[in-house]
């Protein structure tokens, strides 16, 4: 059963560019120190689109390594097509990962008819898939509705759980769960974790922010599950102006942070994200002095190197 925080990593790449695996370890390291229920690898705030066929390969098979069965993984499969798809859906069972994590492309459109068949041809192509069908809203993805994904799940039993990224994500879990049939073991909040008091609320099962709050995460859903939902909220509502503004950088402030907090050398983008100027800068850094009390001990901090984008 995938519950609770499963965050999905970042890729680090040294200053030069290229992917950087040790540094891919310490981050693999810190979220099973954070105490997360999962981890996922490759996903959108791993840049998977500027990821090349062997650097997402040699990337999962370190993670799968470094994480040693202690935790599941969820290995992100989306690509432009099924065929790809069912390349990336081998890649994973070869590492031993039957998890995966498909987002439909925007080219298959968006009828009940043509997703369905998406689903089904990777389901067929490889046997022994549990698939986590992703819904992300456009432009990114198609923002499938709520029956749309409950007509595809019933004739998919492959498809045992849904991430769900459309905004807003209340009404959308709340028919996913109510309709769910029987081998759906259950929907995901998607968000950033912005929307996680709510997303509970509504009978989510976990959540797939990024990493670079995990523990405070980890925390949240902790006390959530035990009943202390005003400790749920405490936490929320003290994480949440960070949560904003990574909305708006995305893995550049989550490289920041996992910089500032002695994770990563640096916080080298691949992908186009805005750029994070001294001010934005200086509110980061004022909003992690203020809740530096939620967050565990790391390395001390590594200096951020020179030229990184963002």
């Amino acid at each position: 059963m995938l519950q609770g925080i499963l965050p999905v990593l970042p890729t680090p790449f040294t200053a030069a560019g290229e992917i950087d695996r040790a540094a891919m370890a310490r981050v693999t390291d810190f979220a099973l120190g954070a105490g997360v229920d999962g981890v996922v690898f490759p996903g959108f705030a791993s840049e998977v689109d500027e990821l090349s066929a062997s650097e997402r390969a040699t990337l999962l098979k370190l993670v799968v390594g470094r994480v040693g069965g202690r935790v599941p993984i969820v290995a992100g499969a989306s690509a432009p097509s099924a065929v790809e798809a069912i390349t990336h859906c081998r890649e994973a069972l070869a590492n031993g990962v039957a998890t995966v994590m498909i987002q439909a492309p925007k080219s298959v459109g968006t009828t009940t008819e043509a997703v369905s068949a998406f689903y089904r041809e990777i389901a067929a192509a490889v046997p022994g898939l549990e698939i986590v069908l992703q819904n992300a809203p456009a432009p990114r993805g198609s923002g499938l509705k709520p029956d749309t994904i409950l007509e595809i799940v019933r004739g998919n039993p492959a498809v045992t759980y849904v991430k769900e990224e459309t905004l807003p994500s209340g009404l959308a879990i709340s028919a996913l769960v109510a309709g769910k049939p029987a081998h759906l073991k259950g929907v995901i909040g998607g968000g950033g974790a912005r929307y996680f008091i709510d997303e509970y609320n509504r009978g989510a099962c976990g959540a797939m922010p990024a990493v670079e709050l995990a523990d405070v995460h980890v925390a949240m859903d902790r006390a959530y599950r035990a009943g202390d939902v005003g400790k749920a909220r405490e936490l929320y509502m003290r994480t949440l102006p960070l949560l904003v503004i990574q909305a708006n950088f995305r893995m550049a402030f989550t490289k920041h942070v996992l910089s500032r907090r002695g994770i990563l050398d640096n916080r080298m983008v691949r992908a186009k994200v805005p750029p994070m100027d001294d001010h934005d800068i200086a509110e980061i850094d004022a909003w992690l002095d203020a809740s530096a009390d939620l967050m565990r001990e790391t390395a001390p901090p590594r200096a951020l190197a020179a030229g990184a984008r963002g």
